[in-house]
């Protein structure tokens, strides 16, 4: 079965408006993984489409997808699927990969229907892309790493990048996800935007009674969004998007836009930030 929601973009000025019921209608999204259903998002925000599999007993694919104007969802895409269960196969008419928990696969336009394995637990991010490029299976050994922050500033991190340009190619979706250390429970801080692309995260391994708040907007009008155990919330390319856990937890970090420079950043000041 498969459900999608589609999610229009909303400027600064209607954001500064918004209760916490508007401000989660259009940024939140909640209860994506369902036993045997496929459950996506389709932004606005530079195309961009997240979302939940979960195959229950049985294989569940995913192929046709209305909002995207095509006969097959990647026609005209490229996606990065990351298993957040058991060991799984997930194929297409070209192959077929076993994905461990953790790893992330990446399938480029025209890859054809996508049928996932029972077993598997699958986060899946989707962009526009404009020229064909080779699956790729990647492990979190063969991951790009970034060891930052602080135990002394709750920050200490390990940045994993799958599907990014030091490890892979794709034409602009880039994908990883950040683990913490040692009681650290702050992500992304100090803050930045990125006007050039926009952003999607999705936060797991939250223990049940764990929450983490996500902070968004501009850095003069913050606002934050409570967010459980696998839930993603969007970040406009005007928005700034930091978060802390009230317990340990990892995040998926995925961009789309004008470019895949990790780096392209506008840091936003301490001082800024209201």
């Amino acid at each position: 079965m498969l459900t999608t929601r589609t999610l229009h973009a909303v400027s600064q000025a209607e954001t500064k408006a918004m209760d916490t019921d508007a401000l989660r209608q259009n940024f939140h999204f909640g209860g994506m993984f369902s036993p045997g259903e496929a459950r996506l998002l389709y932004t606005h925000y530079d195309r961009m489409i997240v979302g939940g599999v979960v195959p229950d007993g049985a294989p569940l694919t995913l192929d046709h997808v209305a909002e995207c104007g095509t006969a097959s969802m990647l026609d005209r895409r490229e996606i990065g699927i990351l298993n957040l269960g058991d060991t799984a196969e997930v194929s297409v008419p070209g192959g077929s990969h076993s994905l461990t928990r953790g790893d992330v696969l990446y399938l480029g336009m025209g890859a054809g229907a996508i049928t996932f394995g029972a077993g598997g637990r699958f986060y899946v991010v989707s962009s526009p892309a404009h020229r064909a490029l080779p699956a790729r299976r990647i492990t979190i050994e063969e991951a790009g790493r970034i060891k930052i922050g602080a135990p002394e500033t709750a920050n200490d991190r390990t940045i994993y990048q799958f599907i990014h340009p030091d490890v892979m190619e794709s034409c602009q979706l880039v994908m990883g996800y950040t683990m913490f250390h040692g009681g650290s429970v702050w992500n992304t801080m100090p803050a930045h935007v990125h006007d050039r692309r926009m952003e999607a995260y999705l936060y797991f391994d939250l223990a049940e009674d764990n929450r983490v708040f996500h902070f968004m907007g501009e850095p003069q009008e913050t606002r934050h969004i409570v967010m459980q155990n696998e839930e993603a919330v969007l970040s406009p390319p005007w928005s700034i998007h930091c978060g802390c856990g009230t317990g340990s937890y990892t995040f998926c970090w995925a961009m789309a836009g004008d470019n895949t420079d990790y780096r392209d950043v506008d840091m936003v000041a301490m001082a800024d930030l209201r």
